[in-house]
Order: C-alpha cells, then sequence, then structure tokens
C-alpha cells in the first residue's frame, strides 16, 4: 500500500493521547464512566459550549451514540427525519430500524437536510396510521462533505419548534466542521441550537470514543445506554482521552490539519482539470476521475473509497484525510495522479 485516503480512522490515536493513557494507566478508579476523568473531562464539555446543565456522556462509537440517543429520545410510535445520504439511513446496518424506529428520507443534493425537507415529510405523516415525524437528524459534517452554516441551523431549530421536534447533530467529523475556512458556527452555537449534538473523537485523534451533550432532559438516560451494551466498565478510558483531545485545543489543531491537507489535494486535483461530485470545504473530498485513471492509483498502490459512477467512463471517489495525514502523501499522491492522466 502506497497510502490510504479510505477513511479518518485509519490510524491509532494522537501521541498526546497516547501519553495519557499511559500516565494514568496504573492509577485505580470506578467502573462504567463515575470515575473522575469522565467527571471532568464532562465538564471541559460544558465549559466549552457555555452549557452548565447539559448532560455530557460517553460512548464509543458513532452509530452506538445514534441508536442510543434516537431510542432514548422516541416513543416507538416514533420516526427520524434525515437526509438520503443520512449516516443512520444508509451506513448503520438498519440500527435505527431495529429499535423499531423507522428513518424518513428525502432526497438531498447536498447531503444536508433544508427547512423545506422537513415540512414536506411532516405534512405527508399526518395520520395515526403512519409514523410520527420527531426527530429531525443531520450530521456536521455531512456525508459528502458539507458543513451547516449558522443561519441553516437556526432555520432548522425555528422549524423544529414549529412541529414539536427534536434535532439532533451528529458531530463524528465536528472538529473539521468547526475549523473550516470562514465557519461561523461554535460549540456554544450547538448548544443552543440543537437538543443533542455529539463530539467525535473516533475520526479525530483518539482511539475510540465520542460525547453526547444532551441539551434537553432525557430520563435516565445512562439506563438506555445500559440496555444498550453501551456502558463501558473500563468507562475512565473515555474520559482520559477526551480530557487530552480538549487540552490547549488540540481537538481542533488536528481537525485543521485535516481540513488543510484536503483544501490541498482539491486544490492540485482541480489544477489537473478535474471536477468534483460534492462543493465540499472539509477532510473529505469527492474528485470525479475517468475509470482509467482510478484504475491506475489503486495499481500504484492508493487506497480510497469509490463513491460512485457518474458516466460509463467515469467515477467519483472519496478521498479522506486525517489529524495524521502527511503533507508527503498528499503530494505524492498530486504527482501520481497528473501521471496517471498522461496515459
Amino acid at each position: 500500500m502506497k497510502y490510504s485516503f479510505r477513511n479518518d480512522y485509519s490510524e491509532g490515536a494522537h501521541p498526546q493521547v497516547l501519553q495519557a493513557l499511559t500516565d494514568t494507566n496504573t492509577l485505580q478508579t470506578c467502573g462504567y464512566g463515575l470515575d473522575d476523568f469522565c467527571t471532568q473531562a464532562a465538564a471541559q464539555i460544558r465549559a466549552l459550549c457555555a452549557a452548565p446543565e447539559a448532560a455530557v456522556h460517553f460512548l464509543v462509537g458513532g452509530t452506538q451514540a445514534n441508536l442510543v440517543v434516537i431510542d432514548a429520545l422516541l416513543f416507538s410510535y416514533e420516526a427520524v427525519i434525515a437526509a438520503h445520504t443520512g449516516h443512520v439511513n444508509c451506513h448503520e446496518t438498519g440500527a435505527i430500524e431495529a429499535t423499531g424506529h423507522k428513518v424518513c428520507t428525502a432526497p438531498s443534493p447536498d447531503g444536508k437536510v433544508s427547512v423545506e425537507m422537513v415540512e414536506a415529510i411532516v405534512a405527508s405523516h399526518s395520520s395515526e396510521h403512519m409514523v410520527h415525524p420527531r426527530l429531525v437528524y443531520i450530521s456536521d459534517t455531512t456525508e459528502t462533505g458539507t458543513v451547516y452554516t449558522k443561519a441553516e441551523l437556526t432555520a432548522l431549530r425555528r422549524c423544529c419548534d414549529r412541529h414539536g421536534l427534536l434535532l439532533y447533530l451528529d458531530g463524528a467529523r465536528l472538529g473539521c466542521a468547526l475549523t473550516i475556512p470562514g465557519a461561523d458556527v461554535t460549540l456554544s452555537d450547538l448548544a443552543a441550537l440543537t437538543d443533542v449534538f455529539t463530539i467525535g473523537g473516533t475520526k479525530n485523534g483518539a482511539l475510540f470514543g465520542e460525547a453526547v451533550v444532551l441539551n434537553t432532559p432525557c430520563p435516565r438516560f445512562r439506563w438506555h445506554m445500559k440496555q444498550r451494551g453501551a456502558v463501558l466498565a473500563k468507562g475512565r478510558l473515555l474520559g482520559v482521552q477526551f480530557q487530552a483531545l480538549l487540552k490547549d485545543g488540540l481537538y481542533f489543531e488536528m481537525a485543521r490539519h485535516a481540513n488543510a491537507l484536503a483544501s490541498r489535494l482539491r486544490e492540485g486535483i482541480a489544477a489537473l482539470g478535474y471536477e468534483f461530485g460534492s462543493d465540499s470545504p472539509s477532510n473529505q473530498q469527492f474528485p470525479i476521475l475517468p475509470n482509467h485513471v482510478v484504475e491506475a492509483l489503486e495499481n500504484l498502490g492508493y487506497e480510497f473509497e469509490v463513491d460512485h459512477p457518474v458516466a460509463p467512463q467515469h467515477t467519483c471517489i472519496r478521498l479522506v484525510t486525517s489529524w495524521a495525514t502527511p503533507s508527503e502523501a498528499v503530494e505524492g499522491f498530486l504527482q501520481d495522479l497528473a501521471a496517471c492522466q498522461a496515459i
């Protein structure tokens, strides 16, 4: 393998996270996330969000967080609204449906959920003989790498309030969303505009871990966690990691690095005359390449996801950078892409 741009969790963890785990390794704590490390990490998050009343819980992974949160917040007859590209719709093996909740989707050209999409789905589910839409699921960054503006989130919040809906933001790649050039959304904005959001560690420097920030009451949330196998006996491992990630801005520094290298990829690919399947400012890029170029890159040892065919002779691929991506790997890829173009 020459280099993998397949995802942003191919590496282990940032050295400072590993050092924190090593430094605390022999300290004894109570289990199940009730230790001082988790308590202190939760306090850090509440402070960063300017949300002193928020409840913060630490879970292992993104799919686990999504299914626990959604199942905890909804009655059995209630449903989720999402973009057709949403992670809960097409990349979780029906986990949400397995908890008994339908995912109602609408086509989205940019991976975002719009007010118009929400209004249409609500309007088409007005009978007691149908599921009742109750929660709007969005991800930031989206599955196509796009990012919500504060105005878009504010509009969704108002729409949700009009219809009595909850707004849940999946922040698996939240670091990248908050650190793109010109970003106008902050953690405190998310605490004010959403009912629940997550801060993803797995895709931004942690070995594993997602922080769930509940801005609306959810009675006995830990009971829901336990029932779904989401209470980790050695929960301290999550608290230690998030303390390290949030110390001195490391979390945001790593995300900026991933975004910057993705921006360099986009710039270099565009200079070769290629177009993109998504207008992504973040660490996921979707160039459209001739099939023979895609095959040549694979033969050179590059790894990436093949997203979808665009035409008989062209394919959209996904390139993802991470906190650990070296600039040499990006420059090498661009040089090889130029050479493949000449074949």
